[in-house]
């Protein structure tokens, strides 16, 4: 078994209906990019519509641990289902309302984001652009990590009562930025 945390690794999976048009998916839709052109996604209302993010298909609701890697800027969190697929920045953007939490990377900051409360958090991210999700959804916490391979760096835990499933999602910012699920 896995020390600490990663004892609580889950299988996450892309849910490939709400990707926004302007991912592309590769790494057997393990890693999503930022691009210009338009993906041929078909209509779905899952999909979202006018924010570059996405979610997995799976519901959390126990204890469990992820790592994904990022480039460039990308924004890691969870949410509920209900948030928005249309709109933008309050509407749909993890983080920007009361239904997410997320942690916005960038080459060299961290911040924690909630109904709009943006934080900044006092590391500097490194090389490689790794971090460690802890959700323990029972105590009502979910923690982010900088992750190596043999270290986690702790940055936030934020505190709710969560009272639906939660789902990990993702927002990259640019033209080539991307996030992959480790």
């Amino acid at each position: 078994m896995k020390p600490g945390l990663r004892k609580y690794v889950c299988d996450l999976t892309l849910d490939l209906n709400t990707v926004n048009r302007l991912l592309s998916l590769s790494e057997e839709n393990r890693k999503v990019t930022c691009r210009r052109e338009e993906q041929p996604y078909p209509d779905h209302p899952e999909r979202f519509e006018d924010c570059g993010q996405m979610l997995c298909r799976e519901g959390l609701t126990g204890r469990c641990y992820w790592e994904v890697e990022w480039s460039g800027g990308a924004v890691i969190g969870v949410t509920y289902k209900g948030i928005s697929r249309r709109g933008m920045l309050e509407d749909c953007w993890l983080g920007a309302n009361d239904k997410s939490w997320s942690l916005v990377c960038s080459d060299n900051s961290y911040s924690a984001w909630h109904n709009n409360n943006l934080t900044t958090i006092d590391i500097t991210s490194s090389s490689p652009h790794r971090v460690g999700v802890y959700l323990d959804w029972p105590a009502g916490t979910l923690s982010f990590y900088r992750a190596s391979s043999d270290t986690l760096t702790h940055l936030i835990t934020f505190t709710s009562t969560f009272t639906e499933p939660l789902y990990p999602g993702f927002r990259v910012m640019w033209d080539g930025d991307s996030v992959s699920l480790k």
